[in-house]
């Protein structure tokens, strides 16, 4: 069982590091002055680590996506030897950059513990 326990995590983690991506390049719509897609990521970086850690049955499934949501993340808001920048320096960024390490963090410290759905037996005993 360790195996796969092991494998999910590190599917989680992946999952999280392609959030990041996504998000890097899709948190700038704008609706007016209102950076409407960095708030609309804020409840996506919020339920996809909760919803993890819940069907994972401990705060190692939250922990698992917004470790890898925040490694994708602040690599890409990072200056490039090129001068490329994914997520900049703007309400947008900002918004999406520092609210979604929050929201990462809060779903996690959310998640309750209550025994992984892989170490269950499939009779349900």
């Amino acid at each position: 069982m360790r195996p796969v326990t092991g494998a999910a995590y590190g599917m989680l983690f992946l999952l999280g590091l392609v959030l990041g991506v996504v998000g890097a390049f899709e948190h700038s719509w704008y609706v007016g002055d209102v950076p409407i897609a960095a708030f609309g990521w804020l409840l996506i970086l919020f339920a996809v680590p909760y919803a993890m850690g819940r069907l994972m049955g401990g705060r190692l499934g939250a922990v698992a996506p917004a470790v890898g949501w925040l490694v994708s993340s602040f690599l890409l808001a990072t200056r490039q030897p090129a001068g490329d920048l994914a997520i900049a320096g703007d309400s947008a960024g900002y918004w999406y950059l520092y609210g979604g390490a929050v929201a990462v963090a809060a779903a996690a410290l959310c998640t309750r513990s209550s025994g992984s759905w892989l170490l269950k037996s499939p009779g349900g005993t």
